[in-house]
């Protein structure tokens, strides 16, 4: 009979934890990245009665409740947060907290501090690769990711020049129509910017001189302001003939520039392929399209996580970069990790050492940037599961009352 007591007991002990791990589920609903606690029972050892028998045995109870955690996959929310992500598939993101533990979540809801440094909602540091010179090597050992929020590019100077244009075939030489010019802006090496003017001549049927020529202004004494000179020759169908497209581009030479630049020799392409870009039609001159690819100094003007953790800075002169890409961690046995709070899993020693590597590889799932992993808490499968717990807690009070009303009779027979 006393044993009676102590396995109502049992069971009103697992129950109420049972009760505690639901309550956890439910409030954690909305928590990012979560992962639903399953409960666990399991029954304590049987005492014999009358002989080494099956039919003897006779059980003490059950042992107290375990949470197991279920790492099923959790629905991905788009939410736009520039340094959002989400984890699909296998993998942990890595964070180091404020004595240096290196934990691992699934809650993907980072900002930035004051001086740039990555980190989660409660502080911890989000571990990955910083880029050095635009370029992120995955083979080094990862750290703090750190945005350098006031960064800047420098400027690239105009290597390569393009003008797609249409020269006016009709006028005869020297009449109205029979020049055309266009400006193209260029870049050097300081990131100021200068105006190259193409300036076309017809010479004679299907003949045209070409001159490019910069701004007095923008050069320093002594400098020329021809950048190149030379001739076009067309076929009868108004398709470029010289130069030939084998011959290369045309070199313009921009020496002597007043801020103290360096000096420029821009190639000027004339084909895209082997098709010219000037053409001599019968119909009014014109540019349709110009191109260079020089940029000015820019700073970072936006940051934005990309899909595979990569971080992207945009800059103010429009060029785009990766500066950052965050780690992911792939963990065989992640149940046997221990959860310390604030949406982070610390491992024991029986988890697996993590394998560490970038996103979509080594089976660690993939990154999507401006999304969220919701929590996996089923809210019905949870109300099913308390009702059931509440169920069986009444039932073992119920024993425990029993059991006590059978003692009492066993008290007033001896009386």
């Amino acid at each position: 009979m006393f044993d009676a007591f102590s396995t109502a007991l049992s069971a009103l002990n697992a129950t109420s934890t049972a009760i505690s791990i639901v309550g956890n589920n439910l409030a954690n609903l909305n928590t990012t990245g979560y992962k639903s606690d399953d409960v666990q029972f399991y029954d304590l050892l049987s005492q014999q009665i009358g002989g080494a028998t099956s039919a003897g045995s006779v059980g003490t109870g059950v042992g107290p409740a375990q949470a197991s955690k279920v790492f099923t996959q959790g629905s991905i929310q788009q939410t736009g947060g520039p340094l959002d992500a989400a984890i699909s598939g296998d993998g942990f993101f890595m964070v180091r907290d404020s004595i240096g533990q290196t934990l691992y979540t699934r809650a993907g809801d980072f900002s930035l501090t004051a001086n740039g440094t990555l980190q989660t909602v409660t502080g911890e540091k989000v571990q990955g690769w910083n880029a050095a010179a635009g370029a992120i090597n995955l083979a080094a050992p990862v750290g703090d990711i750190t945005i350098p929020v006031n960064g800047v590019v420098p400027a690239t100077p105009t290597g390569n020049v393009s003008l797609t244009a249409n020269l006016d075939g009709r006028p005869a030489v020297g009449a109205t129509g029979a020049s055309f010019s266009s400006p193209v802006q260029v870049v050097d090496s300081q990131g100021a910017t200068h105006i190259l003017t193409f300036a076309f001549t017809k010479t004679g049927a299907n003949a045209w001189s070409y001159t490019v020529t910069i701004p007095a202004g923008d050069l320093a004494a002594g400098g020329t302001t021809t950048a190149a000179s030379g001739n076009l020759t067309f076929d009868a169908t108004g398709q470029l003939l010289t130069p030939a497209s084998g011959a290369g581009p045309v070199t313009l030479n921009v020496n002597g520039l007043a801020d103290g630049a360096n000096n420029m020799a821009i190639k000027w392409n004339l084909y895209s392929g082997t098709a010219g870009l000037l053409t001599q039609f019968a119909q009014n001159s014109g540019v349709s399209g110009t191109a260079q690819d020089g940029f000015q100094a820019g700073q970072i003007a936006k940051i934005a996580m990309g899909n595979n953790g990569i971080i992207t800075a945009t800059y103010s002169n429009g060029q785009q970069s990766p500066i950052a890409q965050l780690a992911l961690a792939s963990i065989r046995n992640p149940s046997t990790m221990l959860s310390v709070g604030n949406n982070n899993l610390l491992p024991t020693i029986d988890t697996s050492a993590p394998a560490v590597g970038a996103a979509d590889s080594g089976g660690r799932g993939t990154v999507t940037g401006g999304a969220l992993e919701t929590s996996t808490v089923d809210i019905a499968a949870q109300f099913t599961n308390l009702m059931s717990f509440q169920r069986s807690y009444e039932a073992s009070s119920k024993v425990i009352t029993t059991t006590d009303q059978m003692m009492q009779t066993l008290i007033n027979l001896k009386q």
